[in-house]
């Protein structure tokens, strides 16, 4: 269960993940919102079935949401599920609690950042705690995606260690590796100027506002650079007017959602990520295996892969001064950003491929179900 397909990390770890599966040994079964820009993914998936929820959705709708949970539950029952895995923060909530009262054996959580966050409200933040601890009552697993995660987790309280699994995220290596792009002859971006992007869901978590904060202190030093900002969402207009209030039109360009993420990396020589809070971003570890060095705001599990001076910089968020100034560096010493790159890629290694993550999950699975069923026997 995911709350909706959108194009973010979740989404498509959790579809590949459910591609990986073992079709002979498990049933999957999706259930999401109708909606998300991944749904065309979701309905591909071949011996899947799939469930679009009429009254799951992101924003919370205190009757609608009552009506996801019944659903849900109507769902598990009627279709005797054995194995509840949640993804995203709703439906993680609802999600295990409808698991619980329909007397599913297994319930597991994956945390791919916390939902709260130290920008939210002192309620709201304690509020979220509280429902985060009472699902880890009833939770057998907890994955996470980085060890900072699994740390802030357990000193919270929130379940205990022993439920923790540590999985990373996972990507396809080679799909980033010796690509031929033609980005920058699309957007009309010279051979010879640096391209720094940024791909992000324009939502206040990711802080986009300050990426344009950057490009116009940036550019300010140095003219040889352009900047792509890959994405969308609700604070597009917000962005817009950013770029045009900063005299930006000719050095930013707004794309919009883009599926080909590994040529727009091709093209690229920098990433930027300027996010308040993470997990662990799975676009930081496209853009290492395609060789780019990562500016970055030391937040979540970032650092657990940004070797600060060494494949990037690491700056606190909102810092864009000090964003500017790693920034610029990189962009006027392009021998220096070619060895972090390269540092950057040869980082990675095994821990972080895709199939790794898809055969500790399903071992996971097989696991908590052999000890639950030699405990049932016993």
């Amino acid at each position: 269960m995911i709350t909706k397909l959108e194009l973010g990390g979740a989404q498509l770890q959790t579809i590949a993940l459910i591609r990986s599966l073992d079709k002979e040994r498990f049933a999957p079964y999706l259930f999401t919102a109708k909606e998300g820009i991944l749904m065309p993914e979701a309905v591909s998936l071949e011996g899947v079935t799939l469930k679009q929820s009429r009254f799951l959705e992101r924003s919370i709708n205190i009757g609608k949401d009552i009506c996801a949970f019944f659903e849900l539950y109507s769902f598990i029952k009627k279709n005797k599920i054995k194995i509840v895995h949640t993804h995203s923060s709703k439906a993680g909530i609802l999600g295990r609690l409808a698991a619980r009262l329909a007397g599913v054996k297994i319930i597991i959580h994956s945390v791919h950042g916390w939902s709260f966050n130290d920008t939210q409200p002192y309620f709201t933040r304690k509020i979220t705690i509280m429902l985060e601890r009472f699902a880890a009552r009833f939770t057998d697993a907890l994955i996470v995606v980085s060890q900072h995660d699994l740390d802030k987790g357990v000193g919270l309280g929130i379940g205990s260690a022993k439920q923790y699994r540590l999985i990373r995220y996972g990507i396809n290596t080679p799909d980033f590796l010796n690509r031929k792009s033609s980005v920058r002859a699309e957007f009309g971006i010279d051979l010879s100027d640096c391209l720094v992007v940024n791909i992000s869901c324009f939502k206040p978590q990711k802080s986009c506002l300050d990426y344009i904060r950057l490009v116009k202190e940036t550019v300010k030093q140095n003219s040889r650079v352009k900047f792509l900002l890959v994405g969308d969402g609700a604070m597009r207009p917000q962005i817009e007017q950013a770029v045009r209030s900063g005299g930006l039109a000719d050095v930013v360009r707004l794309t919009g959602w883009r599926r080909d993420i590994p040529d727009i990396l091709a093209a690229s020589d920098i990433l930027v990520l300027t996010s308040l809070w993470e997990g662990l971003p799975i676009v930081v570890l496209e853009a290492m295996a395609a060789g780019l060095p990562i500016v970055a705001t030391d937040t979540g599990g970032v650092n657990e892969v940004v070797s600060n001076g060494k494949t990037g910089f690491l700056a606190a968020p909102q810092d864009v001064v000090e964003l500017t100034r790693k920034l610029v560096f990189l962009v006027s010493n392009p021998q220096e950003r070619k060895a972090m790159g390269k540092a950057a890629s040869d980082f990675l290694g095994r821990a972080y491929r895709q199939e790794i993550m898809q055969q500790d999950t399903a071992a996971l699975y097989r696991q908590l179900w052999e000890s639950k069923n030699n405990t049932n026997s016993n």
